[in-house]
């Protein structure tokens, strides 16, 4: 079941990215960078070819170049990601022919082609895949030079834009400026939802109830401490857990009812990593 949730999730995330790409960048030459924008630049160069053909062509080398480079081991995933991208972005180009975009309003279309791919690589990205790409290019600089992955994208998705601006003009080159700027914000914000958890600290004098809540009611466990307050000097219990957001409002609610006195904070984190939460 957990391949088959890891198989779905990767090519629900590749299909959403694959819907930006074909419905909403390449009508409005959208080249934010990545493997779409340079296929959006060389489709407009060669127009007797679409940007689904390009991205079959691009991602192939890269992918051969990060066998080369990187190894069979490093690509993984990677490899599949590529191709079934180019995949259904040709797949969707066939289905849903547009000439034109969609719609008049291009700041609407802008979002759309920012939201679908930002949430689609976030998905990827959070199974421990990657879309491909101009990716491979990155972990290659990386490994050869001093370079950072994120430094390095930058680079390569800086010049596509600017050879955007160029080909469709200073009005499209400055809303691939503001997409490129977007799509790194929201991913990062993406992912950082798709794992956010409550991490939970409770000081009480009376931590059996509340124990027993965590234990047979969420079906959670916690770390216990022995404390003593600094201005009452008396004993206290310190319980610390990691919830959903759910749970923790549920645990919240409790102690509300429960224990009146007792002390509770509730702070998110994005990265849990243990039994019951990811990498477990």
């Amino acid at each position: 079941m957990k391949k088959l949730q890891f198989f779905l999730f990767l090519n629900l995330g590749l299909f959403l990215t694959a819907i930006g790409i074909a419905i909403f960048k390449t009508p409005n030459h959208f080249a934010f960078g990545g493997t779409s924008g340079i296929s959006i630049i060389l489709a407009t160069l060669f127009p007797k070819y679409n940007v689904g053909n390009f991205m079959w062509l691009v991602n192939g080398i890269l992918v051969v170049l990060g066998l080369v480079f990187l190894g069979r081991k490093t690509m993984g995933w990677t490899i599949y990601s590529s191709f079934a991208l180019s995949f259904y972005v040709s797949l969707i180009e066939k289905v849903w022919i547009l000439t034109s975009p969609l719609t008049n309003d291009t700041f609407l279309e802008l979002w759309f082609a920012v939201i679908l791919p930002a949430v689609g690589s976030a998905m990827v990205f959070n199974v421990g895949a990657s879309t491909g790409g101009t990716d491979i290019v990155a972990m290659i600089l990386h490994k050869y030079s001093s370079l950072e992955i994120g430094k390095s994208l930058m680079v390569s998705d800086s010049l596509i834009v600017l050879i955007a601006a160029y080909l469709f003009g200073p009005k499209t080159g400055l809303y691939c400026i503001l997409g490129m700027v977007l799509k790194c914000t929201l991913v990062d914000t993406v992912i950082e939802s798709f794992n956010l958890r409550k991490v939970c600290t409770v000081v009480t004098e009376n931590p059996e109830p509340i124990q027993s809540f965590i234990l047979e009611q969420l079906n959670r466990s916690a770390t216990i401490e022995d404390a003593i307050g600094a201005y009452s000097q008396k004993k206290k219990t310190i319980l610390i857990t990691v919830l959903t957001k759910r749970e923790a409002m549920l645990l919240r609610n409790f102690i509300h009812k429960n224990d009146t006195k007792a002390f509770i904070t509730i702070v998110n984190s994005s990265e849990i990593i243990g039994k019951g939460f990811r990498g477990a």
